[in-house]
């Protein structure tokens, strides 16, 4: 599909792109690539394909959450950099 240059500064302007000449020439080229594109894709063929909501049939899987005891808690803060109480200490991420 042809783009010209007045269809470029067009869609330029409305997405507030100040495009200099050798740019115009770039995007008139790129526009008429994804245009082509378009249309090939739009020629594939459909007929017996069934409509989908996703790239795949696959859906989320949840399950419960389990509280598991450690009784060692020293052990788990021995790697810790620093350590406040029986916590670790990380530092504020909001002031």
């Amino acid at each position: 599909m042809k783009v010209n240059k007045e269809e470029v500064l067009k869609i330029s302007k409305l997405a507030n792109l100040n495009l200099n000449d050798g740019e115009i020439d770039l995007y008139t080229n790129n526009l008429e690539d994804i245009l082509n594109f378009a249309e090939i894709v739009n020629e594939a063929p459909i007929e017996g394909l069934e409509e989908t909501i996703g790239a795949t049939e696959t859906h989320n899987v949840f399950r419960q959450d389990e509280v598991i005891e450690y009784g060692e808690t020293q052990e788990l803060l021995q790697n810790a950099p620093e350590q406040e109480g029986n916590m670790f200490k990380i530092p504020n991420v909001i002031s």
